[in-house]
């Protein structure tokens, strides 16, 4: 079921990827989108019974509002979902879906652009959805894990009680991912007492606590290096030869300097991801090399400075993919709302190499 799943949810990935850039309003995207996702969940989209578009819910004294679907099980509402244009971001517009959410019987809301789906619950209080989702789907990076969740909320395994087993600890582990993720950017200082007390017997005045916040600083900017390319030489297929003497200038790590470390975030690794996945299509993977550095994360053809295929930079507020063009030594960088606005720029990006070739 599983394998199954994952085939149809890689399908309707490359039907959202091939055909969104047609696809100009909300109602374009439920129908091209949203409602093949609900058939390969298993509910009959035919049946106005089971799907019910355009549900009409009567919230406080605003009378007719409508949810763009309401799925039951029999004669429970089990799910209600509501859909933005695919260019909207997936967790910007969920008031609406809070207000239905208030006067549906359902357990489980759903907010989606139709290749991101955010899953809400009422974990904090009955009947009053929860501001940050339980669960995201991206059609763009399938995970074993996430399938194995979705697939509580199929047809024929819909499963109430699992599903609100693992609600909670999918929602609290992805908070405590989130905090840990900050702490590793700047260990705050109760963090740092807190792993510093464990072997220091000494009084951590104030100076101390200064110099022992900088030493954990590093110690967790080594320890996330070593474990990040391990990963990029083995997940990522990177080719298994020594570096150059310039990549262990940007990527060696020496805990005797006092310089920034360069550290490779999650996301540069999916997006790193994304961009092999779509230059596979004309070259090996054994042409693709990665090189992380302070300010970007460089993704070459044939491990060659010279043959930029495009850079990552993912170190602000603000994420952009650079591009590079025939004859430019500079690149043109393109503003990311998500990761999944690379796919817009396959063209491009298929185009650079095909100029070095």
């Amino acid at each position: 079921m599983e394998s199954d799943l994952k085939l149809k949810l890689e399908q309707l990935h490359q039907r959202v990827d091939a055909l969104k850039g047609q696809i100009n309003t909300e109602e374009a995207t439920k129908n091209a989108f949203v409602m093949p996702f609900i058939q390969i969940l298993g509910y009959d989209i035919f049946n106005p019974t089971e799907v019910i578009p355009e549900f009409i819910c009567d919230i406080g004294t605003k009378k007719g509002e409508k949810v763009d679907y309401v799925i039951k099980k029999g004669d429970e509402p089990i799910l209600i979902i509501e859909c933005k244009h695919w260019k909207e971001n997936a967790d910007a517009h969920n008031s609406q879906l809070h207000r239905y959410y208030h006067v549906s019987k359902s357990r489980f809301g759903v907010l989606t652009n139709g290749h991101i789906y955010n899953f809400y619950a009422d974990l904090e209080r009955p009947n009053i959805m929860d501001e940050k989702p339980f669960f995201t789907l991206d059609l763009s990076n399938l995970k074993d894990a996430s399938l194995k969740i979705l697939e509580n909320f199929t047809r024929k395994g819909y499963n109430l009680e699992n599903i609100l087993d693992s609600a909670e600890a999918l929602k609290y582990i992805k908070a405590i991912r989130s905090e840990f993720e900050k702490e590793l950017q700047e260990p705050t200082d109760d963090f740092v007492r807190l792993l510093v007390n464990r072997f220091f017997d000494k009084t951590l005045t104030a100076s101390r606590l200064a110099t022992f916040k900088e030493y954990t600083r590093k110690a967790l900017s080594n320890s996330i290096n070593e474990s990040i390319n391990f990963r990029l030489k083995n997940a990522l297929s990177i080719n298994d030869t020594l570096p150059s003497k310039e990549e262990q200038q940007t990527t060696a790590i020496d805990d005797n300097t006092d310089g920034p470390r360069v550290v490779t975030s999650a996301e540069e690794i999916e997006g790193s991801q994304i961009v092999k996945a779509i230059l596979r299509e004309i070259i090996p993977a054994g042409r693709i090399a990665f090189r992380d550095t302070q300010s970007y994360f460089g993704i070459l053809l044939d491990d060659n400075n010279r043959k930029p295929l495009c850079r990552l930079h993912f170190n602000s507020a603000n994420k952009y993919l650079e591009l590079f063009h025939q004859g430019k030594d500079n690149g043109e960088k393109k503003l990311l709302n998500s990761l999944d606005d690379i796919y817009m720029h396959k063209a491009e990006l298929l185009a650079t190499i095909k100029n070095y070739e």
